[in-house]
This record gives C-alpha cells, structure tokens and sequence, in this order.
C-alpha cells in the first residue's frame, strides 16, 4: 500500500490504455472508495453507472467536442451523476466521489482521467447530458458531472514535481 503523501504524488491523468479488462475486485475496490466518500450531510446522493460495453463507451466519448475521445481506447467508464433536485450540493459531492475512486484506482496501479461532461456539448447545441442520459437510459432528474476513463496505463507519466507547486497561491488568515 502507497502512503497518501506519495500517492497524491504519484497520481496523474492517463489517456492511453493497454486495452485490457479491470479486474472485477478492483472494480469493486474503485466503486467501494467512491460510496465511502463524504457527502453534505451525509446525503449519499451520488449514482454511478459503470460501462464496460465498447459500444456505448465510444458514444459516451462522442457525447462532446472535445477532450473526450481518449475514452474510446479505456476498457471501463464510470459516470458520476446526481440530482439537483434532491441535493444542492450533488457537484460537491459528486466530484470527491470521483476523485475518491481516482485515488483508488491510482493506488491499484490503474490510470483514470476525469472527464468533464456538465456544461459542455456539441457544437451543434446538443448538451453532454442529454446524450450520455439517452446512451444509458438516465432518468430526467439525475445530471451527468463527469466519466471517468479507467484502464490499465500504457503511457508513463512522471510524479508531481514538487519544486513547481504554487505555495504563493496559499494565504494565511487573510488574501
């Protein structure tokens, strides 16, 4: 097991997958950080919906203009939604999900990127959200955040460097 110091180091994005399958316990492992995670008052209004089906991972990468079509080389997505509506926090608590189950991923020697679906589309006036809830039957009261792309890394990317964090960018007490 990685200490989190070096773990936080190690974790970067990854766009190239060898292709093959994740493992079904590290799946678990992933989605299990996930609903661990902390939520606004303890809500856990968070769904994910896992596709591992090559046919709806290429149209969930098609769902936008751009940054998305790496997707297309990752034999796993997870969509991270949830629902205005009954939490107004869902961005929040969505988005440590993610990061949880990066963290996760990352620490099983897996690669994952984020990748933003709320607030973008195509050019021609299609949302992401709407695509991705008419791919994977996504009732109209839940809200698309992100996809993560998992797989096992075939690019290699140097850890953190930490002589370039922006420590001028903390303040104490006052800005």
């Amino acid at each position: 097991m990685t200490d989190f110091k070096e773990l936080v180091k190690l974790r970067r994005s990854h766009r190239q997958f060898d292709g093959n399958e994740i493992d079904a316990d590290d799946l678990k492992t992933i989605i299990r950080a996930g609903l661990m995670s902390p939520t606004s008052k303890g809500q856990r209004g968070w769904h994910f919906i896992v596709v591992d089906d090559k046919e709806d991972i290429n149209k969930l990468a098609d769902a936008k203009d751009m940054g998305s079509q790496f997707l297309k080389g990752a034999p796993l997505a997870i969509v991270v939604l949830g629902d205005a509506m009954r939490n107004d926090c869902w961005v929040e608590d969505g988005s440590i999900a993610a990061i949880s189950m990066q963290y996760q991923a990352e620490e099983l020697g897996l690669g994952t990127c984020w990748i933003q679906m709320r607030g973008r589309g195509l050019g021609d006036g299609m949302d992401a959200d709407s695509i991705i809830r008419g791919i994977l039957g996504i009732p109209d009261n839940y809200s698309v955040l992100c996809v993560l792309a998992v797989g096992r890394k075939a690019d290699e990317r140097k850890p953190q460097n930490e002589d370039k964090l922006k420590w001028e960018n903390v303040h104490i007490n006052k800005f």
